[in-house]
């Protein structure tokens, strides 16, 4: 049931950030200001409580991120995120993330997401830790 639960939380998110991305690109300028207004704060709220969630420790660790057997030092992939897109994302011209082309897929399914099957939870829903950088594509030193 926690699946469940989880899944339509996240469809629920997937497509808040849909609707203003949409709005972004397509909204007459009035309706622009009007949803900065309203949508701005909101989502620098959602910032700042999820980046106190990944303060470092006194050990210089991310608490939400690391494990009893593996400790993930500061910055984290969620700082390190945050960094790129609310940052350096200013900076260089945008190219097209693997993440924005998967919602696009997502916007073109003839399917409603309630309907939608349920996928098998990654190890990282059910460990409770969240992937924001692919494992495939990370660097190793």
């Amino acid at each position: 049931m926690d699946q469940v639960l989880g899944q339509v939380l996240r469809n629920a998110v997937w497509e808040r950030l849909d609707m203003l991305t949409d709005l972004a690109n397509r909204a007459d300028a009035q309706s622009l200001v009007s949803v900065a207004r309203s949508e701005l704060p909101r989502l620098t709220e959602a910032w700042r409580a999820m980046l106190k969630m990944h303060e470092p420790d006194e050990r210089g660790d991310c608490p939400t991120c690391s494990t009893r057997w593996h400790r993930c030092k500061a910055p984290c992939s969620v700082w390190q995120v945050a960094h790129e897109h609310l940052v350096a994302g200013g900076l260089a011209p945008q190219q097209q993330a693997p993440a924005d082309r998967r919602l696009q897929g997502r916007r073109k399914s003839p399917v409603p997401a309630q309907a939608r099957p349920v996928p098998a939870p990654t190890a990282a829903e059910t460990t409770g830790r969240h992937a924001l950088v692919n494992p495939r594509r990370a660097v190793t030193a």
